[in-house]
């Protein structure tokens, strides 16, 4: 008798062979799903939000320039052309921005006799943007 199997194994090898197949494709399957969800995962959270993105460009824009303590009216008229550039997504965002680069204008053009008023229009803008993204004004 040959060791070699016939190709009409019984219904019990069948069964047993079947199984092992729908195992390893369900485990290939399971597998590929995984990776799919991680990797979905992963670069969802490298890149964040929207909100999270336009933050950090916020943020970029913000720390170019004159020191702010140092020299509040050069910070001031170096943000206003940068900040009005910007490309945000978020609507609220983007109003508190554009209300902050009109406030550093006011500010950075503010004589003596305005600059106080001035200066607490910039803190009550800075303030609506760090209410979206804590930190990104000074």
């Amino acid at each position: 008798m040959s060791r070699i199997r016939h190709h009409h194994a019984s219904p019990t090898r069948q069964a047993l062979i079947t199984a092992s197949a729908g195992t390893a494709a369900a485990f290939l399957a399971l597998a590929v799903a995984a990776c799919g969800s991680a990797s979905s995962q992963i670069s969802s959270a490298a890149l964040g939000t929207a909100v999270q993105q336009d933050c950090t460009t916020i943020s970029d824009v913000l720390s170019d320039g004159p020191d702010p303590g140092a020299d509040p009216v050069g910070y001031a008229q170096a943000q206003v052309l940068p900040l009005r550039q910007l490309t945000i997504s978020d609507a609220t965002l983007h109003s508190a921005v554009l209300s902050l680069a009109t406030a550093y204008q006011t500010f950075s053009t503010s004589t003596t006799s305005t600059r106080a008023a001035a200066a607490l229009s910039v803190s009550k803008a800075e303030n609506e943007v760090n209410k979206i993204c804590p930190q990104a004004a000074p």
